[in-house]
């Protein structure tokens, strides 16, 4: 069996993104945590392993969740990125092509069926 998929989890909710990190974790995949949108282009920098960004849009920092998928699509056009928001309603048609996006809250399948067909791995 080959490595698993890396999901980079942007959060600034520390709460929040625990709960994700768990979820996500249990589900099979290999987790890093990034606390705003700086962190996360500081990860994406790093590694060359990552395969998808799930983004909460509301965060502090130099750009929110929504300009960071942008960003993301433009720089690394390989990785897949889920956005999601408890304040916000976004159309898929705003996010970068190929982008989901889940309300908050979200139910635990809903999330890992999203990154699950997105990266390509079956249940």
């Amino acid at each position: 069996m080959g490595k698993p998929p890396v999901i980079l989890i942007v959060e600034d909710e520390p709460l929040v993104r625990m709960g994700a990190v768990d979820t996500i974790t249990e589900a099979g995949f290999e987790v890093i945590e990034a606390g705003n949108a700086d962190e996360a282009i500081a990860v994406l920098e790093r590694r060359t392993d990552i395969h998808l960004v799930f983004t909460d849009i509301h965060m502090p920092g130099s750009m929110d969740g929504l300009r960071l998928a942008h960003f993301v699509r433009h720089r690394w056009p390989p990785v897949k990125i889920i956005a999601t928001s408890g304040h916000a309603r976004i159309a898929e048609a705003d996010l970068p092509e190929g982008g989901r996006f889940l309300p908050k809250p979200y139910a635990t399948h809903e999330v890992i069926g999203a990154i699950r067909e997105l990266v390509g791995v079956g249940s």
